[in-house]
């Protein structure tokens, strides 16, 4: 018995250095960032191209084939273009438009689902290949061999209320053009109070209609949309679960 203690206690000491190790490797060079800036304010990302990060993908979309722009003698309309007089919208690579974000959704969903069976299942022969025989010498033949009762039932609620709301404006720069002039835009803010910093992230897809004459867009109107707000710091450090116990969610079955 103490041999088998002895490599049970190995097997779980094995595991446990695992476990460790794994969160060693999860948390990397993000838990060494965060000691070095214990005591200090969190600090603001530097002002990057948003072509040159690392997972930046140039957004590829179905495109019409182009319409050559002609000119008319005695007419200030030219075919082929968007608006009659020249004005200040952002149209190119580079350009600023602000993104105003305006979110109000709400969903209330209620599920109620209840199921039940009943089975049973006789054999007609109650002894099971003749074991009162042994007993009984005159009973050859037994009257049953099996008999099986099953009841089953199951009961499921469920109920989603969820609000939520989220309004702020966000200026964003043009990244790319796109064949049939819609507008590729990314936009990114940062405001840091006390040990807390808030991040706010707007990209996606306009087109120049949508553009109001202030050079403002409705996020509604931007298509494939990505809308991430958040925030790093001291209170999101509480409210977040430590290494550890998200390692332990993930590989525990129960």
């Amino acid at each position: 018995m103490s041999r088998f203690s002895s490599a049970f206690r190995l097997r779980r000491i094995a595991i446990s250095a695992l476990l460790l190790a794994t969160c060693a490797l999860a948390s990397g060079c993000s838990s060494i960032d965060r000691l070095s800036q214990i005591g200090e304010q969190p600090k603001l990302s530097a002002i990057d191209n948003p072509t040159t990060q690392p997972g930046y993908k140039p957004v590829q979309m179905p495109m019409p084939k182009p319409e050559v722009a002609s000119y008319n003698p005695n007419s200030l309309w030219r075919n082929g273009s968007r608006a009659f007089f020249k004005d200040q919208r952002a149209r190119q690579v580079g350009d600023l438009l602000t993104v105003t974000v305006n979110i109000t959704d709400k969903a209330n969903i209620e599920n109620d689902t209840s199921r039940s069976r009943t089975n049973k299942e006789d054999s007609g022969i109650t002894d099971f290949i003749g074991s009162q025989t042994i007993t009984q010498p005159n009973k050859i033949l037994p009257g049953r061999i099996l008999t099986a009762d099953s009841t089953s039932s199951s009961e499921g609620k469920g109920s989603v209320d969820r609000k939520e709301a989220l309004q702020t404006n966000v200026a964003a720069v043009v990244t790319q053009v796109l064949p049939n002039g819609n507008l590729v835009v990314e936009g990114k803010q940062e405001i840091r109070v006390n040990f807390e910093i808030r991040e706010l992230i707007v990209a996606g897809i306009v087109r120049p209609e949508d553009i109001q004459s202030d050079n403002t867009i409705d996020s509604t109107k931007i298509a494939q949309a990505r809308i991430a707000y958040g925030g790093r710091g001291q209170i999101t450090d509480v409210q977040q679960p430590r290494y550890g116990q998200q390692v332990m969610d993930v590989l525990l079955p129960f």
